[in-house]
């Protein structure tokens, strides 16, 4: 096994050498750099990391280069606390930014994401679209709440102080989203213990927990500019090929955000999975990976 890999993740589930960038900031932010080609950058969400892209690194690396970072606090990069980083969106942003000028990624990219890797990757790309290609949109936002959508109960439980002792304590939020994040089949429970092992400690939880408290719903919220601007400038890239994979029991990212991606690009192309949930790359892997595929090696 190599060493670095948290206990509950074995070699054979997740068969790369990664890679550390230490930021401005000081921490240093794990990443897989697979393969050569134009590069595809990948982009997590809370409470998962790099190991949600690994079947998509695998299936792309002969022919592109796969790019899949952890973010601060996640997978396998650092974890530190609040009096070392800011766990805010900007912050995140930034560092996504930081790492691809690091990497020398000059060429336009495709940018794939996932839940608030959604918010991270598409601000990124509001602030840079000369350096988009393509998008591929799995169960995630880039605006607001759309129209008819209240923000979930569990999420709101979670802004709570039983939530935070439930996360940092427990791990619950990481555990309970490999849990219900499938709905076609459920996570063995090795896959599940592999998504909750980089969070084995109450402090290597800080940032599951530091995410949901960083969603904007008001004015005055931290990330609630970037969003703000953010959503106003998707328009910018609505010229762009995109595709959307889109698992329909979400039980955040659900039919209200998928109408609101249709009503934004109208001429995206569309996959949706009546019976999946959250983690589309899971539980519709053997149709959206050739998917994902196929949109990216045509050019």
């Amino acid at each position: 096994m190599t060493p670095y890999l948290p206990d509950g993740v074995s070699q054979e589930q997740y068969p790369f050498t990664g890679k550390f960038l230490t930021l401005k900031s000081g921490p240093r932010m794990h990443y897989l750099d697979e393969g050569s080609g134009r590069p595809v950058v990948m982009i997590h969400g809370n409470p998962s990391w790099s190991f949600y892209y690994r079947d998509l690194v695998l299936a792309l690396r002969d022919h592109s280069r796969a790019i899949a970072p952890d973010h601060i606090g996640c997978g396998l990069s650092d974890k530190p606390g609040d009096g070392q980083y800011d766990y805010t969106l900007k912050n995140r942003v930034d560092d996504l930014e930081f790492l691809l000028d690091s990497l020398g990624v000059g060429e336009k990219i495709t940018l794939v994401v996932h839940d608030w890797g959604g918010m991270i990757g598409l601000a990124y790309a509001a602030r840079h679209p000369e350096r988009i290609e393509k998008l591929v949109i799995l169960n995630t936002g880039a605006f607001f709440l759309p129209h008819g959508k209240s923000f979930p109960a569990a999420l709101r439980l979670c802004r709570t102080p039983l939530g935070a002792l439930l996360i940092r304590g427990f791990n619950a939020f990481a555990r309970g989203t490999a849990w219900i994040g499938c709905k076609r089949q459920r996570m063995s429970g090795e896959l599940r213990r592999a998504y909750a092992a980089p969070y084995n400690n109450w402090a290597n939880r800080i940032a599951t927990l530091r995410f949901v408290e960083d969603i904007p719903l008001a004015p005055g919220d931290k990330a609630y500019t970037i969003v703000e601007e953010t959503q106003q400038k998707l328009d910018t890239l609505a010229s762009l090929p995109m595709l959307i994979c889109w698992g329909m029991k979400d039980f955040v990212f659900d039919r209200y955000f998928l109408e609101e991606w249709k009503r934004r690009f109208p001429g995206a192309e569309i996959h949706s999975y009546p019976d999946c949930g959250h983690y589309i790359l899971e539980d519709a892997k053997e149709e959206v990976l050739p998917l994902i595929k196929r949109f990216v090696e045509n050019a």
